[in-house]
């Protein structure tokens, strides 16, 4: 005998309160960090250090472009 599976049912996308649509917008306006969004500046903090020389740009001995 099958069973029914037991999907879950999906959430309903809630909507901010316009107070807080209208926050958002203008924090984004000005250039604001906000949750969910890309932030460049953090990915730049966090990258690792990448110091003089720790990389060779060293040719190909053929002269080939790599």
């Amino acid at each position: 005998m099958l069973q029914p599976s037991h999907q879950p049912h999906p959430q309903p996308l809630l909507q901010d309160p316009p107070i807080y649509r209208a926050l958002i917008h203008h924090w984004a306006d000005r250039g604001r960090t906000l949750p969910g969004r890309h932030d460049p500046e953090w990915a730049r903090l966090v990258a690792p250090p990448v110091h003089r020389g720790q990389f060779s740009a060293s040719r190909d001995p053929r002269g080939d472009a790599r």
